[in-house]
């Protein structure tokens, strides 16, 4: 693993330290009002998804170690549960999240948790780019012995040379994304580098009013045989 990568994961242990006491402390704090308890659960929440972004930066290591199992999983099950987690969050910034599956196989070749982490942060550089009163979309599609997780934004159009690193399939470093404020190059860093992991397809579709982010896994062979 190259030096700057050795840096990201050492600052990242930093990090985790700090943001656990913030967290904790969060929770600490007398409520009092209602406004009060809005600051404490918006501090519990950002610090939760700090730390979370810290922990798959850790398990970027890990990767090449092979500790991460592929194996049969249930993709609609994975989205769905992405979803409930950060439904809160659209709700908060004010914008709607729409799903839609139009998957028949239920299952792709994949690891659970690098697939949640990808959609996951799929759908957090969502909330940031889409602007207030927006939408955002999930669509679960099949074609051609894939399964392909799409989110789709409606934000500004994503810089050329981020799209053409996630064209390519992967992107080289954690980078912040011009004309995205509070967007997330990082969740793009980690959402790549777990897609290579598992062999899938990864990357953006720009649209005039927006951006699709997607990973594409084929379906298990395992489905294949429970629905014959």
């Amino acid at each position: 693993m190259d030096t700057e990568v050795d840096g990201i994961l050492v600052a990242a242990h930093e990090l985790k330290a700090p943001l656990t006491v913030l967290r904790q402390l969060a929770l600490t704090l007398d409520g009092a009002t209602m406004r009060n308890d809005e600051i404490r659960d918006e501090m519990v929440c950002v610090s939760e998804r700090a730390i979370k972004q810290v922990n798959d930066l850790t398990k970027i290591k890990k990767l090449n170690d092979g500790l991460f199992e592929m194996e049969p999983v249930v993709v609609r099950g994975v989205c769905d549960d992405v979803t409930r987690e950060l439904m809160y969050l659209f709700k908060f910034n004010r914008r709607d999240l729409f799903v839609k599956y139009s998957n028949r196989s239920r299952l792709v070749t994949a690891n659970a948790e690098l697939l949640r982490s990808v959609v996951y942060n799929f759908l957090l550089n969502a909330v940031h780019y889409s602007g207030e009163g927006t939408r955002a979309e999930l669509n679960v599609s099949e074609t051609r012995g894939k399964i392909k997780i799409a989110i789709r934004d409606y934000g500004p159009m994503l810089p050329s040379d981020v799209w053409r690193e996630m064209k390519r399939g992967w992107v080289e470093k954690p980078t912040s994304v011009a004309m995205r404020p509070g967007s997330s190059g990082l969740g793009l860093y980690i959402a790549s580098k777990f897609s290579r992991y598992m062999h899938a397809d990864v990357g953006a579709v720009r649209h005039r009013d927006g951006t699709s982010f997607y990973v594409s896994l084929p379906v298990s062979k395992q489905a294949t045989l429970w629905e014959m």
